[in-house]
């Protein structure tokens, strides 16, 4: 990141925050991350790319939506495309990856997606036109509020012709997601990681300790009686079983407005 992106920005080296996959504690790196991104006040814009599978990040087909930052083990099609930075060596690529999650991701002010070439066109299709799908994480993108997926021609090969025109007639309109809809304005992160090696209870209730529940004011009327008249069943509603409730009595109010019958005394022999 830093060889190929990091040194070519005006980035001062203290704000580059990368996950550290050599870190002793995984979990505990990941929830550090997740804590870095709520202090800072979320990400303003996320700059990513997608695989050939619709993936995006590291989230691999089968992914939750609601994923955040965690370890996540690699599909064999992303060790594929990732083993030519080991030499085209599939056996030295690492079987799994930290990565944000699908939440951080739709969390983010702006996501920018990067596709190019003909072997990202189907992931496009699924991620535009198809419904919302685990299996092609680039769909989540499309509840959020500001995507923007920059693409070449190659690209949209599965994509509709009707659905590449209407994006470039945008395009040459000027009008997205800034002009159309509601302005870019940082949303509050509730989000905060509970901090790693504190328990959530620290001790357990006993019975000793257990506060004694509060009866409640509605009560069961189990003591109800009604006559049964020729084997013939009373319909009755359960507001009529209840003790000090606001619609009790409800059937004796609806008694002469009711009229129950069998359905043997609509049958002419």
């Amino acid at each position: 990141m830093y060889k190929h992106f990091f040194s070519h920005v005006d980035i001062p080296p203290q704000n580059i925050n990368i996950l550290d996959g050599n870190a002793p504690d995984l979990a505990a790196e990941c929830t550090s991350f997740e804590a870095r991104i709520a202090r800072y006040g979320g990400i303003e814009l996320f700059l990513g790319g997608v695989g050939p599978d619709g993936h995006i990040a590291f989230n691999e087909p089968g992914s939750s939506l609601s994923s955040r930052t965690r370890v996540k083990t690699l599909a064999y099609d992303t060790i594929l495309a990732n083993s030519r930075f080991f030499n085209n060596d599939v056996d030295k690529v690492p079987q799994k990856a930290l990565t944000v999650g699908i939440q951080t991701i739709m969390e983010a002010r702006e996501v920018v997606i990067v596709a190019t070439g003909a072997h990202k066109a189907l992931a496009l299709e699924k991620g535009l036109e198809g419904g919302v799908n685990h299996m092609w994480t680039l769909s989540a993108l499309q509840l959020h509020q500001h995507p923007l997926i920059v693409c070449d021609r190659d690209a949209t090969l599965e994509l509709k012709v009707k659905t590449v025109r209407y994006f470039e007639s945008i395009e040459r309109a000027g009008t997205d997601a800034r002009t159309q809809g509601p302005p870019l304005v940082y949303r509050p992160k509730t989000y905060m990681p509970a901090p790693i090696g504190v328990s959530k209870s620290p001790q357990q209730p006993t019975p000793a300790s257990t506060p004694t529940k509060v009866p409640k004011d509605l009560r069961i009327n189990t003591e109800l009686s009604q006559s049964i008249e020729e084997d013939e069943l009373t319909p009755d509603s359960m507001s009529s079983r209840m003790v000090d409730s606001a619609i009790g009595g409800l059937d004796s109010t609806l008694k002469g407005e009711l009229m129950f019958d069998r359905m043997g005394a609509r049958v002419v022999s």
